[in-house]
């Protein structure tokens, strides 16, 4: 897939159209869990899928619509919760059912959507509310003498 884009385009726009194509991808995935009936009672599920489709393109590295171990072991990096190498393999086969060593979308939306609770999720579900609860302040922080160290 990125060989045949890599002929022709280099760089930023062959980044670019793999972007673009995982995008497309994950919304027709969306769309079928719009459509589907099980999740008909979900509360503001367009908000929600459209959430986990940001979150999960952002953790994707290598825009192949999966999250593998290092793409998962950077995740956890980023969101302030480190975990160990098998630790995370447990959290990728709680996830996948043991069927898989990656995260598909759809199992990742399953998993949110889900009554199981994942560490994963819960996880994910923290770090939504700690973004929201805590906005960052904007902007260089205030410039400080030594006086004021601790």
């Amino acid at each position: 897939m990125s060989v045949a884009l890599s002929n022709r385009f280099q760089g930023g726009k062959a980044f670019g159209l793999l972007k673009a194509r995982q995008e497309r991808r994950l919304a027709e995935i969306n769309r079928e869990f719009l459509c589907d009936q099980k999740y008909s009672d979900e509360e503001n599920l367009p908000e929600k899928l459209a959430a986990f489709k940001e979150k999960y393109m952002e953790f994707d590295l290598n825009n192949e619509g999966e999250i593998d171990l290092m793409s998962l072991k950077r995740m956890m990096e980023k969101l302030g919760v480190p975990k160990t190498h098998l630790e995370m393999k447990k959290m990728i086969s709680e996830v996948t059912g043991g069927v898989s060593d990656t995260i598909s979308y759809r199992d990742f939306v399953n998993m949110m959507l889900g009554k199981r609770s994942a560490v994963l999720k819960l996880v994910m579900m923290f770090e939504g509310k700690a973004t929201e609860s805590s906005p960052r302040p904007a902007g260089p922080p205030p410039e400080r003498d030594i006086a004021s160290l601790p």
